[in-house]
């Protein structure tokens, strides 16, 4: 089975903020999120989309830039304005939301989890 990959960046210029970029289509689909992953169930953290990225960026690393987490992401639904997904990453699974608000993007652990 070919799960599509997912890769979370630390990245601490030109501001401290985490990079979520998820493999779509060929291509890593990406958000900047200022704060981070949202911890508890029903958080929200803003998440700014930025371009796409090439696919050599699920592992790439430099002095600015680490990877936080990698691993795979299935997703349960998507329409115009929403994408509910599940991270499977190094410390297990976790379920999120990601929310057009049309000017930004909302993050969301959702309170539903596996």
């Amino acid at each position: 089975m070919n799960r599509p990959a997912f890769v979370l960046h630390d990245h601490r210029k030109p501001r401290p903020h985490f990079d979520l970029r998820l493999e779509d289509n060929g291509v890593l689909r990406s958000w900047a999120v200022p704060r981070g992953l949202p911890r508890e169930p029903g958080e929200n953290r803003l998440a700014v989309a930025v371009p796409d990225h090439t696919m050599d960026h699920l592992t790439y690393e430099d002095a600015d830039k680490s990877i936080a987490d990698i691993g795979w992401w299935e997703e349960h639904d998507r329409n115009d304005k929403r994408i509910l997904f599940t991270l499977h990453g190094r410390d297990g699974a976790v379920r999120y939301a990601l929310i057009d608000t049309g000017r930004d993007w909302l993050l969301r652990r959702t309170k539903e989890q596996h």
